[in-house]
């Protein structure tokens, strides 16, 4: 019983496998499993598409019906004036979201051995989910920018002008509740996992870890369709 127990004080969370260059520090584990996904999303969109039929089949099929499901998204979300040009955004953050956080579920990174920490999904470091959320901030504010011009900002005073405060924060908790809800929710799931495995190696994970596949896949959409939320809010016309 001990030995359960010493292995389940030794999870660990924040260690990290370093790169140096010059003065600065890398994340090592988190761009190596990162170029992992960005490979996996290359391959599958080179094979589905290098030879597009008429009447798609196989992977051409799977590719279409994700992009036809991510235009849908976007077109809900956006509006059907506005939602073409920002398909390629939310399909990017769903695709790559959906694929880091199945990798963590799915791929086998503990059996690969590293100097220090261990190779985990990308969502599941709080830099890779404050990036992802940055990109959404800045993603709405051109959106609403680029339509309206400086008139975008009459909606901090809208409908009052004693709202200021309230609408300016809201702008910075957005993002603070993107990257945190998503990263949260990653690493809690592979937590859960890893002690249960140190307690119990057989049989009782694996409803944890079909659960984490779903929630993965659920993480990835809620963010998908709350950027597009974002920038459908940004781009609408108020009258």
């Amino acid at each position: 019983m001990i030995n359960p127990l010493l292995e389940i004080a030794e999870v660990s969370v924040g260690q990290h496998y370093y790169w140096k260059l010059g003065n600065f520090e890398l994340h090592g584990q988190v761009l190596i499993t990162t170029w992992v996904v960005i490979a996996i999303l290359l391959a599958l969109s080179l094979l589905g598409n290098s030879n597009l039929k008429p009447t798609p089949d196989g992977l051409q099929n799977f590719t279409e019906y994700i992009t036809e499901y991510i235009r849908d998204l976007a077109k809900t979300q956006i509006g059907e004036e506005d939602y073409v040009k920002w398909v390629p955004f939310i399909g990017t953050l769903f695709l790559f979201i959906f694929v880091s956080n199945w990798s963590g579920a799915l791929l086998p990174y503990h059996i690969i051995e590293i100097p220090n920490g261990e190779l985990a999904a990308p969502t599941n470091d709080i830099n890779t989910t404050v990036a992802l959320a940055l990109l959404t901030s800045i993603s709405y504010f051109y959106a609403g920018i680029s339509k309206k011009g400086l008139g975008y900002f009459k909606r901090y005073i809208s409908p009052a002008a004693f709202l200021l405060p309230i609408n300016v924060l809201e702008d910075f908790t957005k993002p603070v509740s993107l990257s945190f809800r998503l990263f949260g929710n990653i690493l809690a799931d592979e937590l859960v996992v890893g002690v249960l495995v140190s307690l119990v190696p057989l049989i009782v994970p694996i409803p944890i870890m079909l659960l984490g596949v779903f929630t993965s896949a659920v993480q990835a959409l809620v963010f998908a369709t709350l950027a597009g939320a974002y920038i459908g809010e940004a781009v609408e016309d108020h009258h």
